[in-house]
């Protein structure tokens, strides 16, 4: 193996670790020494790749955040009809977002170690940038009325996180499907006449 390869192989292992640790115990209950120890590598290998703990949860949220929107964009993918591609990639991440790691990581630590305005814009420029240009096509092709983008997938994206976390409290079974529904009748509302 080469030292890129096995470079390569550290910071994988140090993501995956620190991954397993942050969605069960929380960023706030996991330290450096314990990542480093079920990495099975040393400190200095960790601040080799990064900064510190902030940087290396910074990293595993970019790769959460990245997986959620794979799914989105497979759902959105899978339908012809723009429409369509727009509720299926929305119902998708209400569902992706019920993982219990995801909703930890992505939805709860991450507005809370990277501050508010940090984790904002890494949402903006990744999943609600491509909420705000789907609605922008359906707003050019009429499907929803001409309208500001920019509040409409505001607006949008914070009553999906807001249920994703609320659903992660939940503990009744048609909590999702109810979500879900809701979550058809607010897109339809939308669809111009």
């Amino acid at each position: 193996m080469t030292r890129a390869q096995q470079r390569e192989r550290t910071r994988e292992t140090l993501l995956r670790v620190s991954r397993e640790l942050f969605a069960a115990q929380g960023y706030g209950a996991v330290g450096l020494a314990e990542i480093v120890r079920a990495a099975e590598v040393t400190k200095g290998a960790l601040y080799h790749h990064f900064e510190g703990k902030a940087a290396l949860f910074r990293a595993v949220l970019e790769q959460v955040q990245e997986e959620v929107g794979e799914r989105v964009a497979d759902a959105a993918d899978a339908r012809e009809d723009p429409w369509e591609r727009l509720t299926a990639g929305c119902q998708e991440f209400i569902t992706a977002a019920t993982a219990p790691e995801i909703q930890r990581i992505m939805l709860i630590d991450g507005p809370a170690v990277l501050g508010w305005n940090e984790w904002r814009g890494m949402d903006e420029a990744s999943s609600a940038r491509h909420l705000a240009e789907a609605l922008t096509a359906l707003a050019e092709r009429g499907v929803i009325t001409r309208q500001p983008v920019a509040p409409l997938a505001h607006l949008l994206s914070g009553a999906m996180n807001e249920a994703a976390l609320w659903l992660a409290a939940s503990g009744t079974p048609d909590d999702l499907a109810d979500t879900r529904a809701a979550l058809s009748r607010m897109l339809e509302a939308l669809r111009a006449p």
